[in-house]
């Protein structure tokens, strides 16, 4: 069959294949003769005329990438310019952002958590992807993950979302040894672990017993009573220790001895100062998140109870606590610091109702957590140009263009006292949509203009 075509061989443009004849003689008769042919001539010049010019090109390259660059031009350039905007994305880890609607449940004398014994103790609210952190009686201390019912030791002394890398959580321990009947006191952190892996944290003897145990997020250091037994040969039945004289140390660690007679009892006396320093605090201006990781801007050093004042460009201000996982909107952060309420809060804001900027000092006098409340004059376009918490602000300003620039400096103190934060301030000047504002520093001596 092949050869038949052997008189054609010049009319065609390669060698006939088996293939070729199986897919011509499964045709229909009918379709052959419907073949345009004059169609199909066309679309094998064009294809010739395509690879002549890609081996044209090839050829060519410089002259074909300068080409290619200038129709970019054309099609990408002036009036065509990118309408959307660029940014990196945060890696966050799943736990970081899920909801914390799981509910824990424990039987703490028969030593078992979990979601489902809802009708023992309720511990706490957590998500499915949080770990848990258990120490019982005996001393033992399991973390484990969030299920339904797991088993980890008889009398639970406490239980709690597992923080890995937590370095500045502080454990203060006081158990007997069940074979000496010798007390130890010690303090411990809990950073890297293996899950569901059982940590023995007093003597290994089964008798042993934890007769205290604090959780402390940054470190305190209590003062307890310890109540000696009545039949004791020991003279002083009652001790007061502290743990403040003991080091941190790893949880492995047997401790230091307490005393060496049985103990009847132990119990808080008097709460302790920390004994970390303070936490160090960051804020990412491009994820908008809490950080101890210097990524951002530097906030300072944080204790336990210091809170965080955040200013937003609408107008509103919220205090809120240190907890990292909460995220804010960058481009509607204004201003973010440690919150002091004996601070003056000094803002300029645009009132498009009646066209001006006005100004306003005021202290913050809520303490609700975690709630905006608006601060500037309610209406529609109404928008927070600048704030500061500088004791004696500073603000230049500087509108118009070329030689019809215009620059002041006012000092604001002098401009409005000090009112409530409801208030809806002074005016300071006209509105204009292109007057540019920026806090003058504390050491800056002005020389263009008299200060207002």
């Amino acid at each position: 069959m092949i050869k038949a075509f052997d008189p054609f061989k010049k009319l065609l443009k390669r060698e006939v294949t088996r293939e070729d004849i199986l897919k011509l003689t499964e045709k229909p008769v009918r379709r052959i003769y419907k073949l345009d042919i004059d169609q199909l001539n066309e679309q094998i010049k064009g294809l010739e005329d395509d690879i002549k010019q890609v081996n044209y090109d090839l050829d060519h390259l410089v002259d074909f990438a300068v080409s290619y660059f200038e129709n970019l031009l054309k099609k990408y350039g002036k009036g065509r310019e990118r309408k959307t905007e660029i940014k990196q994305f945060e890696v966050i880890e799943a736990k970081n952002v899920s909801i914390a609607n799981t509910r824990v449940y424990a039987d703490l004398s028969g030593g078992f958590i979990g979601t489902t014994l809802k009708k023992e103790e309720f511990l706490f609210e957590c998500s499915d992807l949080d770990d848990i952190i258990v120490f019982t009686k005996r001393g033992i201390m399991k973390v484990i993950k969030v299920a339904d019912k797991t088993f980890i030791g008889k009398d639970i002394v406490h239980a709690a979302v597992f923080l890995k890398n937590d370095d500045r959580t502080t454990y203060n321990m006081l158990y007997s040894d069940g074979k000496t009947g010798k007390a130890y006191a010690k303090r411990f952190n809990v950073t890297g672990i293996t899950r569901e892996k059982e940590y023995i944290l007093t003597a290994k003897d089964d008798k042993t017993k934890v007769n205290y145990l604090s959780v402390n997020p940054n470190g305190e250091a209590e003062v307890v009573k310890i109540t000696l037994t009545p039949g004791c040969s020991a003279r002083i039945k009652e001790i007061d220790y502290y743990f403040e004289e003991l080091s941190i140390k790893g949880r492995s660690s047997l401790g230091n001895q307490v005393t060496k007679y049985p103990i009847k009892a132990v119990k808080f006396k008097e709460a302790g100062k920390a004994t970390l320093s303070g936490k160090k605090l960051w804020f990412d201006d491009k994820f908008g998140r809490l950080n101890t990781e210097e990524k951002g801007a530097y906030l300072g050093v944080f204790e336990p109870e210091d809170r965080l004042v955040v200013i937003y460009t609408d107008g509103c201000y919220e205090i809120t606590d240190q907890e990292m996982t909460q995220k804010f909107d960058p481009e509607k952060v204004l201003l973010i610091e440690r919150f002091d309420a004996d601070k003056i809060i000094t803002a300029v804001y645009a009132d498009m109702k009646m066209l001006q900027h006005n100004v306003k000092r005021f202290k913050i006098e809520t303490s609700t957590l975690k709630n905006k409340f608006l601060f500037i004059k309610e209406g529609e376009g109404n928008y927070l140009e600048c704030v500061t918490t500088q004791p004696e602000p500073v603000l230049h300003v500087q509108s118009g263009k070329g030689q019809q620039v215009r620059s002041a400096k006012f000092k604001l103190a002098k401009v409005t006292e000090v009112m409530g934060w409801k208030t809806v301030g002074a005016k300071l000047l006209e509105y204009s949509s292109g007057v540019e504002m920026e806090w003058v520093g504390q050491d800056h001596h002005p020389t263009q203009q008299e200060l207002f």
